[in-house]
């Protein structure tokens, strides 16, 4: 019988110890640090490498070789290189390149793709997905906008040449500072709190060289482009400050708990509805915000898209992947893996790895956490500090899942040997 976990039987799930004979230390001494997985049965979780810094998105390479993305420098470096040499399932050898910080990575068409807080470069690969000059990236488009809060440029491609980059907002609810007023138009929409589309071959673009591919996206650190459907999607981090100039309206529960985090499929010209309106996961409707007339129960938005998803509040989904693997069990064929860098208070749970099951490119059921207790500590009452938050995922040519830490500096590789 197959065994999943959802949010109410977490019994079902097998605990998978991480001992230290399958850590591999990098600039690290002293003794490891302990924690436990929880995969569902059949699978196990190791960890290849801790203490690696700041490990944001991250992407394997056809022979195995992981490239990650380090949103602080570490020794002045930005990108750290794992490699597992001899194929023993150890890394044996770690280095590190670059001198900017930042979230996105991709190998795509025979270059490794990674961004800034400002920009998105590539590296050109030889035949075995090697860079042929870390010290020579070409920069594809720089000058994007960087003010400091929620300033990751996560991207993906697709197979025609386009590059999409995500500019989220630095202004959470678009509100005149110091005011409970909103923006009327949000200009910040102008260049931010959306995803912008550029040219992936074309060297030295600047921001107006893009066009506004979709926007009303606050920030969607996860993004995946689905080959199946052809379409891109995203998850949504939701706004937050409810209680603090509307307590008329929200309860300071509710400022907890409100808006749902989502995940959207976007279309070129689509808009996601922020700053003007919100995701009430329980009211299950688009909600006017408060800065723009709403009193929590007004609805609106009727020119903007419906999440497909909806996920509790604060939970921080900063990654997405749709597995293509033929290593896990049928079920997870195409569904979506969704890492989660928050907790959520309503839940009282959060740093776990979900899925959500797809069929045809839509979601057919509820999501269930995949992965769980990245945090080492009970949530409810904690015994210690956080230990890992999920933040990046990426899919190995054997269909194995990685999970990047950005805490901790951790990475831990997935796998399944149990009956299909």
């Amino acid at each position: 019988m197959k065994k999943i976990l959802t949010l109410a039987s977490l019994a079902v799930f097998s605990t998978i110890a991480l001992k230290q004979s399958d850590l591999i230390q990098s600039s690290y001494s002293g003794e490891l640090p302990k924690s436990e997985i929880i995969v569902p049965a059949g699978f196990v979780a190791t960890i290849l490498g801790t203490e690696l810094g700041a490990t944001r998105h991250l992407t394997v390479s056809k022979n195995g070789v992981i490239y990650a993305k380090l949103s602080k420098l570490k020794d002045g470096k930005g990108i750290v290189i794992l490699r597992d040499e001899n194929k023993d399932g150890k890394i044996d050898k770690t280095e590190m390149f670059g001198d900017y910080p930042g979230t996105g990575i991709i190998i795509k068409n025979g270059y490794l793709y990674a961004s800034s807080n400002t920009g998105v470069f590539r590296y050109k690969l030889n035949e075995k997905e090697e860079i042929i000059n870390i010290d020579a990236p070409e920069k594809i488009v720089e000058g994007l906008v960087d003010k400091g809060r929620d300033n990751a440029k996560p991207f993906v491609l697709d197979n025609v040449g386009n590059l999409y980059v995500t500019v989220g907002s630095y202004n959470d609810p678009c509100r005149e500072k110091g005011t409970g007023k909103g923006m009327m138009p949000c200009t910040i929409l102008d260049s931010a709190g959306g995803i912008w589309q550029f040219n992936a071959s074309k060297l030295n673009q600047a921001y107006s060289d893009g066009k506004r591919y979709a926007t009303g996206v606050k920030n969607a650190v996860g993004t995946a482009w689905n080959y199946k459907t052809n379409t891109l999607f995203a998850t949504i981090h939701g706004r937050g400050q409810f209680h603090d100039f509307y307590p008329q309206y929200y309860t300071p529960k509710q400022s907890q708990e409100l808006p749902a985090e989502t995940l959207y499929e976007l279309k070129e010209g689509d808009d996601a509805g922020w700053p003007y309106i919100y995701y009430d996961q329980f009211q299950k409707k688009k909600i006017v915000a408060p800065e723009y007339g709403g009193d929590g129960k007004m609805t609106g938005g009727e020119k903007a898209i419906n999440p497909l998803i909806t996920f509790p509040a604060h939970l921080g989904p900063n990654d997405l992947l749709f597995y293509t693997g033929k290593m896990f069990p049928a079920k997870y064929r195409n569904g979506a893996f969704v890492a989660f860098h928050g907790q959520s208070p309503e839940l009282k749970k959060g740093y776990f790895v979900a899925f959500v099951p797809f069929i045809n490119g839509k979601p057919t059921g509820k999501w269930e956490i995949f992965a769980d207790n990245f945090a080492g500590t009970d949530l409810v009452k904690p015994t210690g500090p956080i230990q890992h938050r999920p933040c990046g995922l990426a899919q190995g040519p054997d269909g194995a899942l990685y999970v990047s830490d950005d805490l901790g500096g951790t990475i831990f590789k997935i796998t399944f040997g149990g009956k299909k």
